[in-house]
């Protein structure tokens, strides 16, 4: 079936009887007669095509819309979803927030109390130091203490003794507290006791001890003017008495001691010593001694005890010249007064002679260096 061709609007009608029967047309006619055939077919092409697209647009809108459905429908099962997992998020942020704050709790009390630990260990610290300090500063206060009585004492009786031992002493506790910071110290006091010992200090407290012993003895001691017997005659053999006895007869007087029976000898020679014992003869260089009268021999030993006891006290007193001077009164009166053969005489004289050799003033050398180094130690230096 063919399209018959509308009548184009823009052309004039022609009348019917006109019409030709078809012939072939040149080729200008058909030319001329086929544009009015062109616009029912691009009609139909563009309702064709207006249908497929329009069919083609159903088509796309259905899809679309079907595509819309499922993104919709998985909109809201993802918005669920979102909602659930943002709800479960929350109630997980809550925890974590309730969380965070406890531990930011637990962790300011940790502060704390690391804080609190860190100063009770200072405080310990310090304590500990302290009290260091202070056990040094105890023992360094307790040295210098001792020393400065030692020295004192020292003073007073004129012998080092107590200084030395007070330095001994303090050598010995360094040594057993070993503390490296009192190491000086402890070679100072080592030093100062070298020193000490070494120097020749008047020991006073021996020295009157030895004038005491001399006192005491002073009235014992034989005069030259008493006719004292020295003891009993120690008893010889019989065949010594007897020789003894010969010689000392003269010659005719030994021949007839000889020629005597043995109890006559025996009797000759006890009344010959008898005899020899009636006569003394002694050298006497100072003649005076001996007219000294019994009743002057008691003001005598009082003279002599009393330059004695002077001599003592000149040694307390630490007057060593007064001392000096007494003594030597007293050891010339000891010589010339007193029987020098007499082995108690003797040994008092030496006694008085060692006091005078050794009371002369030597000063106690002072532990300066000891009490330096404590300065020292106790400034922190």
């Amino acid at each position: 079936m063919t399209d018959t061709p509308a009548p184009s609007p823009d052309l004039p009608a022609q009348p019917a009887a006109t019409v030709l029967p078809a012939q072939p047309a040149a080729p200008a006619a058909t030319a001329v007669a086929a544009p009015p055939l062109l616009p029912a077919r691009w009609i139909a092409v563009g309702a064709v095509l207006l249908a497929a697209a329009s069919a083609a647009a159903l088509v796309f809108a259905w899809n679309t819309q079907q595509r819309v459905k499922a993104l919709e429908a998985e909109l809201v099962k993802r918005q669920q979803d979102s909602a659930s997992v943002s709800t479960e998020a929350l109630t997980l942020a809550r925890q974590a927030d309730v969380t965070a704050r406890d531990a930011a709790a637990r962790m300011a009390l940790l502060d704390a109390r690391v804080a609190e630990t860190t100063m009770q260990r200072t405080q310990l610290e310090d304590l500990i130091q302290s009290l260091a300090r202070s056990r040094d500063e105890n023992v360094l206060a307790d040295l210098e203490a001792a020393i400065r009585v030692a020295l004192q004492q020292s003073a007073i009786t004129g012998s080092a003794e107590p200084l030395v031992l007070t330095l001994k002493q303090a050598d010995e506790r360094l040594a057993r507290y070993n503390q490296p910071r009192l190491e000086r110290v402890r070679r100072a006091v080592a030093q100062d006791l070298e020193r000490t010992r070494a120097a020749g200090v008047t020991d006073v407290t021996v020295l009157t001890i030895r004038l005491d012993d001399v006192i005491r003895q002073v009235d014992d001691l034989p005069l030259l003017a008493a006719a004292e017997r020295r003891g009993a005659p120690v008893p010889e053999a019989p065949a010594a008495t007897a020789s003894a006895t010969a010689a000392a007869l003269p010659a005719s007087g030994a021949a007839w001691f000889e020629g005597l029976p043995g109890a006559g000898r025996d009797f000759v020679d006890h009344l010959w010593r008898e005899v020899r014992s009636l006569v003394r003869v002694t050298r006497i260089e100072q003649p005076e001694a001996m007219l000294v009268a019994p009743e002057q021999a008691y003001f005598l030993r009082a003279n002599l005890k009393l330059r004695l006891l002077n001599a003592r006290l000149a040694l307390l007193s630490r007057q060593f010249d007064t001392a000096q001077s007494d003594l030597r009164d007293a050891l010339s009166a000891l010589d010339r007064y007193f029987d020098r053969g007499s082995r108690r005489v003797v040994a008092a004289g030496e006694t008085v002679r060692q006091v005078m050799a050794q009371s002369r003033l030597v000063s106690t050398p002072r532990p300066d260096a000891t009490l330096a180094a404590i300065a020292a130690a106790s400034a922190g230096r």
